[in-house]
């Protein structure tokens, strides 16, 4: 804890302003680790295989009532969409996917890009911090005493390279986690799709009518008048 206080102070008041930079880049990479890997996520395949053997079972009102019971995790927001519609066709289906889709997408990629911003200012931060630990190097040398000119070089180079690293380290750690953000965004927005399209699917079979069948009150493959 001593050379963490020390290093902070070697390095000057931007080192504080850095270290809020890093809070807050923390906070923000725990938060989209926790909804992207945890509370959005769901096991699509044992989700989607339930609500298939609802619908085929022509049990709507359960499967809309699982759906409701998944309510942490997105998908089952978007299968619901379509479940409540599943009588009204398959474009209101799809309408009610889609629209559903395009609501749940922003929770999805919501601030992952902000890392980039973040690293780019912990750096120019660092790179500020190490400016002025410059100056005060050359000011040692060309003010000071002969007997306090290594002193003031020794902190002056000391608050030069201390703002580099901590902002430099700052910085590689945003992109590192920009890089695994972005994967599980990616897979996220994937499962999503392909949960949208599996549901359109699953209530197409059971709802669309097949070919030759005629609207209720008729007979199917019935002869026309007059033949």
């Amino acid at each position: 804890m001593q050379g963490i206080a020390q290093f902070f102070k070697d390095g000057g008041s931007l080192m504080y302003v850095n270290l809020v930079v890093a809070v807050f880049a923390a906070a923000l990479i725990a938060e989209r680790l926790y909804m992207l890997g945890i509370r959005y996520r769901i096991d699509e395949k044992r989700f989607l295989g339930q609500i298939e053997k609802l619908v085929n079972a022509g049990n709507i009102e359960k499967a809309v009532k699982l759906c409701t019971s998944e309510a942490t995790a997105l998908l089952p927001q978007v299968v619901r969409a379509g479940l409540m519609n599943a009588r009204l066709g398959a474009a209101a289906v799809t309408a009610a996917i889609d629209e559903s889709m395009a609501e749940v997408m922003p929770l999805i990629t919501r601030r992952v890009g902000l890392l980039w911003g973040i690293a780019n200012i912990a750096t120019l931060i660092g790179l500020i911090g190490t400016i002025f630990g410059l100056i005060d190097s050359f000011a040692a040398q060309a003010l000071a005493s002969p007997e306090q000119k290594a002193a003031l070089l020794t902190r002056g180079i000391a608050h030069a390279m201390n703002n580099t690293a901590f902002g430099l380290s700052i910085a590689v750690s945003c992109i590192i986690f920009h890089m695994v953000l972005s994967s599980l965004t990616k897979s996220t927005v994937e499962s999503m799709e392909f949960g949208a399209v599996r549901t359109v699917n699953i209530l197409a079979k059971r709802f669309v009518k097949p070919a030759g069948s005629v609207s209720a009150g008729g007979a199917t493959g019935a002869p026309a008048a007059g033949a």
